[in-house]
């Protein structure tokens, strides 16, 4: 049972952090207005964009859409195949447990590559800086759902909303 409640808070956590890119454009509204923030009342409430924002300069647009893209894709992998394991495990199928965990060290594998790399590309110090943070904390991520920080990913994945914001 823990496990299992485990899992969903994992999930409510790191899917928060998907949705927070669907909301970006409802953040944005026209010259001279207050741009509105999340529901949530979350670091990015009432940010507004371009100097002193907090938001990142340089190549960010291309640079925080590839991170994004790649968080996004390694969460829903990484959710799907923590319940199929969790299941597996349940049913005493190592074979499907181990090749759910396979899984999930491809997805998180591809994630923290893909933030290594844009960390590289990236212009802005914070942004650069942020991502490399990013790959670290996704490079202790594993398949122990009682190991998880998810606290600082979350924390991490919200700044990096603030940051690439536009």
């Amino acid at each position: 049972m823990r496990r299992l409640l485990a899992v969903t808070a994992l999930t409510a956590v790191l899917l928060a952090g998907s949705g927070c890119a669907a909301e970006r454009p409802e953040r944005a509204a026209p010259p001279g207005s207050a741009p509105t923030g999340p529901a949530t009342g979350g670091p990015a409430s009432g940010a507004t964009t371009g100097a002193g924002s907090g938001a990142a300069g340089g190549n960010a647009p291309e640079v925080c859409a590839a991170a994004q893209r790649a968080g996004e894709t390694a969460v829903r992998t990484y959710v799907e195949e923590l319940g199929k394991m969790v299941a597996a495990v349940g049913a005493d199928d190592a074979a499907a447990a181990r090749t759910a965990r396979d899984h999930i060290s491809t997805a998180l594998t591809d994630w923290r590559s893909t933030l290594r790399r844009e960390s590289t590309r990236a212009e802005d110090a914070q942004l650069k800086t942020l991502l490399a943070d990013m790959a670290a904390e996704v490079g202790t991520l594993g398949t122990d759902v009682d190991s998880i920080d998810e606290t600082e990913l979350d924390r991490l994945r919200q700044r990096l909303d603030q940051l690439c914001a536009r």
